[in-house]
């Protein structure tokens, strides 16, 4: 049995991608590969590197696992992408360009964030997006993977620069909708803001209804223990507990900030952020050869 949660979601018919998941048990997290069933090109995901807080040290053992799942299926990378500098994990990003020289792609509002990021950390000039990824895409931007055409879709809230990629029938939301038993993500985040999640959502939510949703994050809801990363716009609209069809705006958002408001700072955030607005690099590694994080202390 494999150590990893997967779950894999057949193409349904032309421009329609295959699209494997594999779940992050330690952070909730959910890294794909989308790929072109004629061509066997892909696009991984979000991919986490793993990373234990207590001893500040990294691992690939997830990202080495996706590998695994591409070298199985036969794939190609393509494409490696992220849909927002990630708070609760660090990105696999880099490592995974090196292992197989795939470009590494973000949002281009990745850059402003930076800048929000490196006051917080007091780093001033720390974080060069442009440099640190390969391609930084617009809104409304088009790219291919194999044959199949992937949309960008600027898509903030959880924070003011995450990017949704649209390929054919499935979306890739990120941390905006969770499943529709557990309603949406937070936005509590420097840059984020209740009031673009619920726009953001109202988008994503005007796909066709059979677009197949894939999101960021599941920590499970009362009554379901197994995590899920799938579901349709119909599902969401007809039973997403926060915005579903009927729901206001107004009550929409004073649900989310009241909620926010109740809920901790992901374990790895202070950490992650570092890594990720460099496209996950460590930072640059001091006189003796090691790296250092840099931890702001009551600002948060």
């Amino acid at each position: 049995m494999s150590d990893y949660l997967t779950n894999k979601s057949d193409s349904e018919g032309p421009g329609s991608p295959i699209v494997h998941g594999q779940y992050d048990k330690r952070t909730g997290s959910w890294q794909y590969i989308c790929a072109d069933p004629d061509t066997r090109q892909c696009a991984i995901i979000d991919p986490v590197l793993d990373f234990d807080p207590s001893a500040a040290q990294t691992s690939s053992d997830s990202a080495q696992n996706l590998l695994k799942t591409v070298r199985t299926e036969g794939y190609s990378v393509a494409w490696i992408l992220d849909t927002h500098p990630h708070a609760d994990h660090m990105t696999a990003g880099n490592w995974l360009a090196k292992k197989t020289a795939a470009p590494h792609a973000i949002g281009a509002k990745t850059q402003d964030i930076a800048r929000i990021w490196q006051d917080l950390y007091h780093l001033p000039n720390a974080f060069n997006p442009i440099c640190d990824f390969d391609r930084l895409f617009g809104d409304g931007e088009m790219f291919t993977i194999g044959k199949l055409d992937v949309r960008v879709m600027l898509s903030p809230g959880h924070t003011l620069g995450s990017i949704t990629y649209v390929v054919g029938n499935a979306a890739f939301a990120h941390d905006t909708l969770m499943q529709p038993d557990s309603g949406t993500a937070r936005a509590d985040f420097p840059g984020g803001s209740s009031a673009e999640l619920w726009n953001t959502i109202q988008y994503i939510l005007s796909l066709p209804s059979d677009t197949r949703l894939f999101i960021g994050h599941d920590y499970g809801a009362d009554g379901r223990e197994i995590p899920a990363c799938e579901a349709t716009v119909a599902e969401h609209l007809h039973g997403n507990i926060h915005v579903k069809q009927g729901t206001q705006r107004a009550n929409f958002i004073k649900t989310r900030d009241d909620r926010d408001a109740t809920l901790s700072l992901p374990a790895q955030m202070l950490y992650a952020l570092q890594v990720n607005l460099r496209g996950g690099r460590l930072p640059e590694p001091e006189s003796d050869g090691n790296s250092y994080f840099k931890i702001p202390a009551n600002r948060f």
